[in-house]
């Protein structure tokens, strides 16, 4: 099979941009190529008259910290990010949910832009980058703008942009301060089949008592989206953790979550057993984070 008419590789954002402008076909984005390449093998996406190569362009492919924002380039591979110092200092979470992706041949590979930007509402990297209220930046003809994350998302596999004039270059979110902590967990078929039955990402932030001035929490599958349990978060805030609150803020997340039974996944009655399981886990871990 034919898999694309014409491979162009961009040096530049610019030039990747313009190269989307002005096909005369179809296009298609690429970098790891796990998820295009095997749904065009597998008839799932049409074959594409140009296919462009953005792993190239340099400053997609870095990590920095600047003015108190972390910045990761989207076509920062999920190997790069696991072994990342400042991530690991940072964004504990996003290691995590990084390291869980496919095997060390996909990891080697992958991207994270394309895990954002397949756009699953379960993709564990983007999943570890809602908590962290993670902005994406995306270039078209009229220049580079930033905007939340969360926005981005229209539905499974689908998102509020035209992809043939647009390109997630990047992904910024604030660097850890003090008394915060992140983490990630997820649950899978123990076959080792590589989807989620249910993940989860919390990130707190501790006040000088160490009670729960703020958090956030995030989880998919729960609806056709990426989630943000913005319920659990709210009555999560100012509360000091304990077996109470867990079972109180498990009601409010069970109540605010879209979850059904999937026969490559589980049940939705399994699921929602498994709520307060990977809410505890979370939890725990980045509190404990948060006061390291």
């Amino acid at each position: 099979m034919q898999l694309y008419q014409e491979y162009l590789k961009p040096q530049t954002i610019a030039e990747a941009v313009d190269f989307l402008t002005s096909a005369k076909g179809s296009t298609a984005i690429v970098s790891g190529g796990t998820d295009l390449l095997l749904d065009i093998k597998q008839g799932r996406h049409d074959p594409v008259d140009q296919m462009i190569d953005v792993s190239g362009i340099k400053e997609m492919g870095q990590i920095s910290l600047e003015d108190d924002f972390i910045y990761l380039g989207a076509a920062m591979t999920h190997k790069q990010i696991i072994k990342a110092p400042l991530l690991q200092e940072h964004a504990r979470c996003v290691v995590e949910g990084c390291g869980l992706i496919g095997g060390p041949q996909v990891r080697n590979v992958a991207t994270i832009g394309g895990n954002v930007s397949h756009a699953l509402p379960a993709g564990d990297g983007t999943i570890s980058l809602l908590v962290l209220d993670t902005e994406v930046e995306i270039a078209s003809p009229e220049g580079a703008a930033w905007q939340p994350l969360i926005e981005i998302f229209a539905g499974p596999g689908k998102v509020n942009f035209d992809r043939a004039n647009n390109l997630v270059t990047g992904f910024r979110f604030k660097s850890k301060g003090e008394g915060e902590g992140s983490a990630f967990h997820r649950v899978m078929r123990p076959q080792g089949v590589a989807i989620a039955i249910l993940n989860m990402a919390a990130w707190v932030k501790l006040d000088e008592s160490g009670n729960l001035d703020k958090v956030r929490v995030s989880c998919g599958p729960a609806g056709p989206k990426p989630f943000r349990a913005v319920k659990t978060e709210a009555y999560l805030s100012g509360k000091t953790w304990s077996d109470s609150v867990l079972q109180e803020a498990s009601k409010i997340l069970a109540e605010e979550v879209s979850l059904r039974t999937s026969k490559h996944r589980a049940t939705k009655e399994y699921r929602h057993q498994l709520l307060p399981v990977l809410l505890r886990k979370v939890m725990d871990t980045a509190i404990e984070r948060a006061r390291l």
